[in-house]
């Protein structure tokens, strides 16, 4: 399993990547952007991850990591495209099923497919063995399959990629054990073996979990806002006791795992996720109180100037995907209640809005809106903060 394919590009497949050509495997890499084909070819990322381009730079260099924009003949073909949701909150699964589809000319007897993409109960199974039947090959014996959801935290992927715990599941033993020597040449982690639709419940039920807990916490800041609490004490008290741990509430919850993953159970089991379901509904709803908040403090200038600190959907990154902090500043603009700044530090720029200078923020804002607790936002003078109308979603100030 020495020649590897990595289908996707994005944040996990690139840091998969590097640390499979640092292992010694030789790895081609997979996207339909040329421009991320054409940036990595030349040694360089186009996403924000630390130690990241250093892995990039010395595998191109070397000669182990080059991309394409289609698959070739290889050992092992590794899946880490998108698997968004649709508007009405079902599985988008057409990237899974393209890059499935886009193997079938090249597979070969004894290739290994890994799906590292968090999928719905049954992919592996319904979805992508299916397809790879088309090859004529026998599933399962002439062909493995199995699913190894990621559990990476952005900002700490090329460490964690090698260190945390892997769960594997095969669509049987033979794919597994298969998929377990490939991850054992590269992973520090402990390797758990179970079956394939068990392995992709594991990760949807990981992040359903911190949502329901993050719900928790966001509802506690709605009630604390009727009854007049400082809803950061009464957490802080809370915790003193030796059996809870309640999470900080937040303008909502965003990133690619935990605002997406919890409605591919839904969707699987609609009449049993009740209780999933309503956790996604108050997380999603948490924007929209940022929102009230802000226009009420609007209501004391006759057109304000509002700073909003923050895009990403969680500090010191420059993730997007999902953000609750995207959704509050197109609906501000919508509003027109005011002129919008917009600090971004991790971002150089943005489709949509036009991003400012914190600087030009802190001196031109009547109200500022701190919506992501970067590590430039928390340096900020307090007497600079004491003069303005403030809305603090993350409890710093």
């Amino acid at each position: 399993m020495n020649k590897i394919c990595i289908l996707g590009l994005g944040y996990i497949g690139l840091p998969t990547s590097g640390i499979l050509a640092a292992k010694g495997h030789s790895v081609l890499g997979v996207d339909v952007n040329r421009t991320v084909v054409d940036t990595i070819n030349n040694g360089k990322i186009h996403i924000t991850e630390p130690d990241l381009e250093l892995f990039i730079k010395a595998a191109v260099g070397s000669g182990k990591l080059r991309a394409a924009g289609k698959p070739e003949p290889s050992d092992v073909f590794i899946i880490a495209v998108p698997t968004p949701f649709t508007k009405d909150h079902k599985p988008d699964m057409s990237y899974v099923e393209a890059a499935a589809k886009s193997i079938v000319p090249v597979l070969r007897e004894g290739n290994l497919v890994v799906l590292e993409s968090t999928s719905p109960p049954g992919t592996c199974e319904k979805i992508i063995a299916p397809i790879l039947a088309d090859s004529k090959l026998k599933i399962g014996e002439e062909v493995f399959i199995a699913h190894c959801p990621e559990r990476v935290l952005p900002g700490q992927i090329m460490r964690e990629v090698v260190e945390n715990d892997r769960v594997i599941g095969g669509i049987n033993q033979e794919s597994s054990l298969k998929a377990k020597e490939l991850y054992e040449s590269f992973t520090k982690g402990k390797i758990f073996l179970t079956n394939a639709t068990t392995a992709e419940m594991v990760k949807l039920v990981e992040n359903s979990f911190r949502d329901v807990n993050i719900a928790f916490a966001n509802e506690l800041s709605l009630i604390c806002e009727d009854l007049g609490l400082n809803v950061w004490e009464l957490i802080s008290l809370a915790n003193r006791h030796p059996r809870v741990k309640i999470l900080r509430p937040g303008p909502g919850v965003g990133g690619h795992c935990i605002a997406v993953d919890p409605w591919f159970i839904v969707d699987a089991c609609p009449q049993k996720t009740r209780l999933i379901k309503t956790a996604r509904l108050v997380n999603d709803d948490k924007p929209h109180e940022v929102i009230r908040k802000i226009r009420a403090a609007a209501q004391k200038f006759k057109k304000p100037v509002i700073g909003l600190l923050g895009l990403s959907y969680k500090e010191n990154i420059d993730d997007l995907r999902e953000s609750p902090s995207v959704e509050i500043a197109r609906r501000l603009n919508e509003l027109n209640i005011g002129e919008i700044m917009i600090c971004e530090p991790y971002c150089k720029s943005h489709p949509e809005f036009k991003l400012s200078s914190l600087d030009d923020i802190l001196r031109l804002a009547d109200i500022l809106v701190l919506l992501v607790p970067h590590k430039q936002f928390r340096e900020i003078d307090r007497e600079v903060v004491n003069r303005k109308i403030l809305v603090d979603t993350c409890g710093i100030w």
